[in-house]
């Protein structure tokens, strides 16, 4: 007989499917049980839509399993919207269904939300329990929630290292620092994010096209963007061509090179004109607030070494995924990470290890920021 966390471990795994998929909504993920037998489950669908108790709820049914439904319990990994949007309340939909209790990792802070759709199904003689999973599912929507507390999206920079923090040869040679295994799984993390970020000079330097070349990942690739502030990038850059098949968000500072930003608007990227900041650079803090604004909840910054500085100096930075290859470049290699200008240790950037990982001869490092 499984337990209430054994119950919503399962539907906490579900919840993981969306991650990347389903913004500006959080990644939800429900299971339904009735006499200790699964009859249903569910996850939030690509684009939000539909969430994830409707989506278990029309699984059961078409299973053969609706009449299971009333008296069934639902785990639900967020609290169940009480509120009219583009669907109904998911809340109704369990009630109308018969479920007899919800078991709920957690309360969703939206305002439109928050304690409101437990106060439903109370009301509609469900029982409801909350708590079985707490932190893994605050942790699956930290994206969702910082974009609810900060109005931006939560922010992880990702780091391919040697093992002295350099990205590549004083030529510029940086392929292949890290093994197969090593980019195999950066690509597993540019799936869960809802964007993939990085620089000018990296955009330049590289051509890349920023997408995620999973196998079957087809449906919903992340939102490319590029740091540019003088609307540097080419015409012809694989980001700009590609710009109506994969969406390029090019942010730029107010009073950029009007031309060469319709040529790019005519080419299909969306312009995000930016004030600059005090030091001249381009507001980041400002242009993640117009990524939240835009509906992202979780964005990977890949660099380069300028914009890795950049954030870091400007406190953006929420999560860090270093991977470190088993070689040294020496001091006049690329560094990771552009100059911060401390003068004091007290006023270094601190984060915490959350995870250790060995990918064949590297190593991932995933740390959090320090509160």
């Amino acid at each position: 007989m499984r337990s209430d966390e054994q119950w919503m471990a399962q539907a906490l795994g579900l919840a993981r499917r969306g991650l990347g998929r389903t913004w500006p909504n959080p990644t939800v993920g429900c299971v339904l049980v009735r006499d200790h037998v699964l009859i249903g489950q569910g996850w939030t669908q690509s684009g939000g839509r539909p969430h994830a108790e409707t989506d278990a709820l029309a699984r059961a049914r078409d299973a053969g399993k609706g009449d299971a439904l009333r008296g069934a319990t639902a785990y639900v990994t967020l609290e169940p919207c009480a509120h009219h949007g583009k669907t109904p309340p998911c809340a109704d939909a369990l009630i109308e269904a018969g479920i007899a209790r919800v078991v709920a990792a957690i309360e969703d802070p939206d305002p439109r939300v928050r304690g409101q759709g437990f106060e439903r199904l109370r009301q509609g003689g469900v029982a409801v329990a909350i708590g079985p999973g707490a932190a893994a599912a605050a942790e699956i929507n930290a994206g969702f929630f910082m974009r609810l507390k900060a109005h931006r999206p939560l922010l992880t920079l990702k780091l391919a290292t040697s093992l002295d923090g350099k990205i590549a040869l004083a030529s510029g040679e940086s392929k292949w620092i890290t093994g197969e295994l090593a980019r195999a799984h950066a690509q597993t993390l540019r799936a869960q994010h809802d964007a993939v970020m990085v620089g000018i000079g990296t955009a330049l330097a590289d051509d890349p096209m920023l997408d995620c070349r999973l196998p079957g990942y087809t449906d919903r690739q992340p939102v490319r963007i590029v740091v540019d502030s003088r609307a540097q990038i080419l015409p012809n850059a694989r980001l700009v061509r590609t710009a109506r098949q994969q969406p390029l968000w090019l942010a730029i500072a107010k009073g950029a090179d009007a031309k060469a930003a319709k040529v790019l608007r005519d080419a299909g990227v969306e312009i995000i004109e930016i004030a600059a900041a005090a030091n001249g650079r381009l507001d980041l803090a400002a242009l993640l607030h117009a990524l939240g604004e835009r509906g992202l909840t979780r964005v990977l910054a890949e660099g380069g070494g300028i914009l890795a500085g950049a954030l870091l100096e400007a406190d953006l930075v929420d999560r860090l995924a270093w991977y470190r290859a088993d070689m040294v470049l020496g001091e006049d290699a690329r560094a990771s990470v552009g100059a911060l200008a401390l003068d004091r240790l007290a006023k270094a950037k601190r984060f915490r290890r959350a995870a250790l990982q060995t990918l064949g001869a590297d190593v991932l490092e995933t740390l959090a920021r320090q509160p």
